[in-house]
């Protein structure tokens, strides 16, 4: 059965079985196991080198179609993420596949050809636009490098781009700063879709905002991806907006995947501790519930990736930790259809943390 179209049936009317089967009957476009990013920051000669675990073992697979939202506090590891898949930073270890064939260590020359296929949105669309290049040339850029066009016709298929990402054609000779920051936004669109990919990462793309521009920003991303078949890794601190586009959620924490569900799921019944403090702080728009509502403060600060701590490395600020949490590393495991958890407390017999607070219920799952 195929993903009924947003347009034709809003999100909230699909069934649980109809987005059971939409989901998980689609094959993987991306597959990531046990994906690692380490920098080497200290040591030498004779002292043991130190390395930040920007990303920590990371196993995910990404379905054809769908977007993939990724959250987490920054500093977590979600742009590292991102820029691993394409390989815009180089794994320390790991494999990533596209389509069934890893592209990990596959030849630059290899990796090039990919890239028509594999695209990324950045986070300052200021920062990513050669200030020197006119709009026309920006866009153009890949088309010329991939060789899919040349003169007259590379220039059409630039003012046709413009128009889909909703830019005037005669904006073409205009410079970057000569736009606003959603102007400039939609040139980044552009650039990534002049090669037809097939998967965007889509690096905050609306931080750097306003928030009536965000909108316009988000509804253009879920209008190409219905008319193009576009797959997204949407990653994002605001949990507003990848509830909106997403169609499952990832949660991240200092490196690692901590929990995973549908995305109306995910915000409906959290299961990790970290996931139910990050929703409770994300505003309710109606101001009597939001006065009644009870935000869950995070204790400390999040632990330095040179040195996380061992275990389950959200136990140093987790109100239900016990003993067992500060030694035993947690396992991304199914605990309900369709959603995965990372914590020893909760399993799929006992997967209410509270209920297990309130039954002395040790460690419940591993």
């Amino acid at each position: 059965m195929c993903r009924p179209k947003k347009k034709a049936l809003p999100y909230d009317q699909v069934s649980a079985l109809e987005k059971k089967m939409t989901t998980n009957d689609k094959e993987s476009i991306i597959s990531l196991q046990n994906l690692q990013v380490y920098y080497m920051v200290g040591g030498g000669l004779f002292s043991e080198p130190k390395f930040v675990k920007a990303v920590d073992g990371v196993s995910l697979d990404i379905k054809k179609g769908e977007t993939l939202g990724l959250v987490g506090e920054s500093g977590c590891g979600k742009s590292t993420l991102g820029k691993a898949i394409l390989r815009l930073t180089e794994p320390t270890g790991g494999q990533v596949f596209y389509h069934g064939n890893e592209i990990t260590n596959i030849s630059q020359s290899a990796m090039r050809e990919n890239r028509k296929h594999l695209q990324m949105i950045f986070q300052d669309p200021y920062a990513s636009l050669n200030p020197r290049m006119t709009v026309g040339d920006i866009i153009s850029e890949p088309i010329r490098t991939f060789g899919l066009s040349n003169g007259k016709s590379a220039s059409e298929k630039v003012q046709e781009l413009m128009e889909t990402v909703g830019l005037s054609r005669r904006f073409i000779k205009r410079y970057p700063h000569e736009f606003s920051g959603g102007q400039r936004q939609r040139i980044g669109i552009a650039r990534a879709l002049a090669v037809d990919p097939e998967f965007i990462v889509a690096d905050e793309p609306i931080s750097a905002l306003d928030v009536s521009i965000q909108a316009q920003i988000m509804n253009l991303m879920e209008k190409l991806q219905a008319e193009k078949g576009l797959t997204y890794l949407f990653i994002s601190h605001d949990l507003r907006a990848v509830r909106h586009l997403s169609d499952r959620v990832a949660v991240m924490y200092l490196g690692r995947i901590v929990e995973l569900a549908d995305g109306k799921e995910v915000y409906r019944d959290p299961l990790m501790p970290y996931t139910k403090a990050l929703i409770s702080a994300v505003p309710v728009p109606d101001p009597e519930i939001e006065a009644t509502r009870e935000r869950i403060i995070l204790k400390g600060d999040v632990p330095s990736p040179i040195n996380p701590p061992g275990g389950c490395p959200f136990h140093t600020r987790c109100q239900y930790a016990i003993p067992d949490c500060k030694t035993i590393v947690p396992k991304l495991v199914e605990i309900k259809p369709n959603h995965q958890a990372a914590c020893i407390r909760i399993s799929a017999e006992h997967p209410d943390i509270d209920d297990n607070v309130k039954m002395s219920l040790g460690v419940a799952g591993n």
